[in-house]
């Protein structure tokens, strides 16, 4: 049986620790790594080891009781959330490693919330039980307090599990209440309430020191099964890609987790890019542990692995053979609304600095890298501080350039009110195309959708197809801010090419003045981005915390009484609560957290104090053009926004 598992915790909880403890428990490593040391076997970027932090995604495998499980151990620190995620994408089930000595902090609520969303089953692993004060029954009040009361400590009689297994699953109730049950039967109740997310187990140990190691394998061994086809009878491939990574010798590594069939070295996958379907060779499987990694020649459902070869794919993309892919179909849930400015300090030229940009940013998409030619301006989006610490340290380090980054800034994002048809018209001398779209909102949170409703007749299927590619091939300002479009739905309803002079790059002029003509006529609405917060501090700082949410413009329901503490639940803008952790912290005297997650963006509560302090000048911005070209008696001429329908041929 094959298991992908991941290791999360809050930072410093001890995760790599246990993960390095678990392969040397299962004969994995022969010796155990140490954080402190630079030893780690997981931790092989040397950033990582300066720095004393998981940054990026690493993976370990070992057998135990006749399965093979691939280990992730996944950052911890909440600027790398992005990475975690890409990781717990394919997970089997999880570990949430809590401290003992710190409980439930800031960034587990996030990490428990984040695997919930994925529908991953998870363990708990109590660690550093071996800390002066460490009180068991206190850090297990605040995992039900903070997290879920379905956890389960698993050090109880067969009795007490039977008891809770009984309380959540029907079935199993009646052989309790007949008294006919068995060890086997609970665990079976168990692994189904587990995968249901109605039962958490907990175990807990000392890391450090190998403590509780070998009892929470044996629980986890016993209470999770997967049921990955046989590699025997596999039939055609389907995997997600979840990372993309360099090797030192500059080749592109694509991670994949199989999730059906069998791939082949050799095997190839179909690809299209601006109407053009191309293939893509897999030259090298790799399944890696740690820094080694061992060649096959084939790998199955349930395995994960890197392979060399493939050049297009992106974290997210569903790979199958035979099916062709266009882009990539997968939306993760942790979004970076931060953005900031790069400094080129050795003076490489802004082309070069965008070319090694675009390699990070295959790497961690959320980078969103974009280039500002009006203001002359390399953009990242970013998670915070430490991020761009460590980015300015890898751009160093893998590629000898200075650079430096500003401090974030909220980005914001616009979208439209009600629909609108927009037209763009692009015939210099001997050019032509034309499209016609209608703009529509979409649900809040939706994003960019497309679809046809344009006739064959009017314009072939490989052009609606083109129209289609270029809509999502680049980010799309809005008319308020310069800021990106979202949640609209863009419906090609008719377009126009020349049997002779309709050239590859002419519907993507089209169709981008087409876009930007319609977001001119409709009306806008500027975007902001919005935390949900948990925030835990002690009944004395109720009445202050509650006057800074809303001075912050937030909201929130009734506070929660746990004893003497308090817990508020709510929602609020990022430009006032992205640094509100600091202030919290300060004045409670470190006994107060928040806990902020990402929470869609809404309609911005200041729009024209933000658009005359951004003071975007859209008529400048000659890359997002509204403008359409006519031809007219051998000559090309532009037409505004405002004049372009009474050119239009599709009217």
């Amino acid at each position: 049986m094959k298991k992908t598992i991941g290791i999360l915790a809050h930072v410093d909880a001890g995760k790599t620790t246990l993960s390095e403890q678990i392969l040397y428990h299962t004969g994995s490593i022969r010796n155990i790594g140490r954080v402190d040391n630079k030893t780690s076997y997981l931790d092989t970027d040397e950033i990582e080891q300066n720095r004393g932090i998981t940054i990026f995604s690493g993976q370990g495998i070992f057998e135990y009781r006749g399965d093979t499980y691939y280990l992730i151990d996944t950052p911890g620190h909440v600027d790398f959330s992005s990475e975690t995620e890409r990781a717990i994408s394919v997970l089997d089930y999880a570990i949430l490693v809590i401290s003992g000595s710190s409980g439930v902090q800031a960034h587990t609520t996030t990490l428990f919330h984040l695997l919930q969303t994925y529908h991953i089953p998870t363990f708990f692993f109590i660690n550093k039980t071996d800390v002066v004060g460490f009180s068991l029954d206190n850090i297990l009040k605040d995992m039900k307090n903070k997290l879920t009361e379905d956890i389960l400590y698993y050090k109880v009689p067969v009795s007490s599990l039977a008891e809770f297994a009984a309380e959540r699953d029907e079935i199993f109730l009646e052989d309790y209440l007949e008294e006919n049950y068995s060890k086997e039967t609970v665990e079976t109740s168990l692994i189904k309430l587990i995968k249901e997310e109605k039962c958490y187990p907990v175990t807990s140990g000392a890391a450090l020191k190998g403590e509780g190691i070998e009892w929470l394998l044996e629980v986890f061994s016993s209470l999770t099964k997967t049921n990955y086809e046989d590699l025997e009878k596999a039939g055609t491939f389907f995997g997600n890609v979840f990372k993309i990574r360099h090797d030192e010798n500059g080749n592109r590594l694509t991670f994949i987790k199989g999730l059906k069939g069998a791939l082949h070295v050799k095997d190839e996958f179909l690809f299209e890019t601006e109407g053009e379907t191309f293939k893509e060779k897999v030259n090298e499987i790799r399944v890696y542990n740690g820094k080694k990694y061992e060649s096959r020649s084939i790998v199955g459902a349930g395995d994960v692995f890197a392979v060399t070869g493939l050049k297009t794919p992106v974290c997210g993309t569903y790979l199958e053979i035979g099916e062709t892919v266009t882009h990539n179909n997968h939306n993760y849930y942790v979004v970076s609304p931060l953005q900031s400015k790069i400094t080129i300090l050795d003076g490489t030229h802004y082309t070069k600095c965008m070319e090694i940009l675009r390699i990070l940013e295959a790497e961690d998409p959320i980078l969103s890298v974009a280039y500002n030619k009006n203001t002359d301006e390399i953009l990242v989006n970013v998670m915070g501080k430490i991020q761009l610490e460590v980015l300015e340290e890898e751009i160093k380090k893998r590629f000898g350039i200075l650079v430096t980054f500003e401090r974030p800034k909220v980005q914001y994002k616009e979208t439209i009110q009600s629909a609108v048809v927009g037209y763009g018209h692009f015939e210099p001398l001997r050019h032509y195309a034309e499209v016609q779209v209608r703009l529509e909102p979409n649900l809040r949170e939706k994003g960019i959708s497309f679809k046809s409703e344009c006739r064959v007749d009017d314009l072939s299927v490989n052009y609606q197809r083109l129209i289609e590619t270029h809509v999502f091939e680049k980010v799309h300002k809005g008319v308020l801010t310069g800021s990106p479009i979202t949640d609209i739905n863009i419906v090609l309803q008719n377009g126009r090419a020349h049997i002779k002079h309709t050239e590859g790059g002419d519907f993507r002029e089209a169709t981008y003045r087409a876009i930007r003509q319609g977001l001119e006529k409709a009306k806008s609405v500027l975007l902001e981005p919005f935390y949900q917060f948990d925030i835990y501090i002690k009944e004395d700082y109720l009445g202050r915390v509650m006057s800074d949410i809303q001075k912050m413009g937030g909201t929130f329901e009734a506070p929660v009484q746990m004893d003497k503490n308090v817990v508020i639940h709510g929602r609020g803008p990022v430009e006032t609560f992205m640094e509100y952790s600091t202030e919290l912290v300060s004045y409670t005297k470190g006994t107060g957290s928040i806990s902020l997650r990402f929470d869609r963006y809404d309609i911005c509560r200041k729009e024209d104090d933000v658009i005359q302090k951004i003071g975007y000048d859209k008529e400048r911005d000659v890359e997002n053009t509204s403008r359409s070209v006519f031809c007219a008696k051998g000559t090309s001429f532009t037409v505004s926004w405002n004049e372009a329908e009474k050119y239009m041929h599709t009217i």
